[in-house]
């Protein structure tokens, strides 16, 4: 494995970083036989380090995120000594869940936004917080285990959770609860960016343009400026104080040519 000619490939600085690290723990795993994990990553993080390892033909590791579906995981690497049946009685090795339990006149009163900006507001990176579940009670967080001890010592500073409790549970006592989403249909010209933020946003072609170069369009967890970029079933797209969306499929086209989308939107 020639880290340096893999590396060339990547212009962006935060690409070349992600796949050094990876490649680094890779190598950590095998010289040393222990189990390395990476930082919480993305779809889009993900899709691009398993292209290397599919091309640099490594097979011992294992993605996971806490439960089949969630958003952000961890690729956790083991060397030949291990197998996968023993990776996945160890996730507590690597992650666990911080319950948080709101007093009763708070309960259902905070979002996924409020509970991602206090942890951020403690100064933590987002690398290091898996996917956030929010419930009638409270929510649950699922982050790295090395973190776990700093938030026991200040996530009741926040004001906002200052009356809550606080519990650090087995990533086995997760309690998963279906995402709500709702179905909406849209009408579009064409698959382009611009076209499909412009329905979804409720606004004017022009106001999406602008949405998208001031970087508040999100498509795949990349910021995207060109509005022009087309758009594929499975896509999804946030746009900023409007919500998040996923493109499901195209159920057909009116008389004139134009896409009719079933689109599912996070509520």
């Amino acid at each position: 494995m020639d880290k340096e000619e893999i590396l060339k490939n990547y212009k962006k600085e935060e690409d070349r970083l992600l796949v050094a690290r990876m490649l680094d723990q890779i190598m950590f795993c095998n010289k040393r036989n222990k189990i390395q994990n990476t930082n919480f990553l993305d779809l889009r993080q993900i899709n691009l380090l398993e292209r290397i390892l599919h091309h640099i033909n490594i097979t011992n590791y294992i993605i996971y995120g806490g439960f089949p579906k969630a958003e952000r995981q961890v690729i956790v690497f083991y060397p030949d000594k291990l197998n996968k049946d023993i990776i996945d009685k160890n996730y507590d090795l690597i992650m666990k869940v911080v319950k948080i339990i709101l007093p009763n006149d708070l309960k259902e009163k905070y979002t996924h936004r409020d509970y991602l900006g206090g942890l951020m507001k403690l100064g933590l990176k987002r690398e290091k917080i898996g996917d956030i579940i929010v419930t009638k009670e409270g929510a649950q967080i699922i982050v790295l285990n090395e973190i776990i001890s700093f938030l026991e010592q200040h996530l009741t500073t926040l004001t906002r959770f200052q009356k809550s409790q606080i519990k650090i549970e087995s990533i086995k006592q997760l309690h998963v609860i279906n995402i709500q989403k709702q179905e909406i249909e849209i009408t579009v010209s064409s698959m382009r960016l611009d076209n499909i933020v412009s329905e979804l946003s409720k606004t004017s072609r022009t106001k999406a343009e602008e949405l998208i170069k001031q970087q508040k369009v999100i498509l795949n967890y990349e910021t995207v400026i060109k509005d022009s970029k087309l758009l594929k079933i499975g896509d999804k797209i946030t746009i900023r104080g409007k919500g998040k969306f996923e493109v499901k499929e195209q159920i057909g086209t009116t008389r004139k040519g134009r896409y009719i989308l079933k689109i599912e939107k996070y509520i």
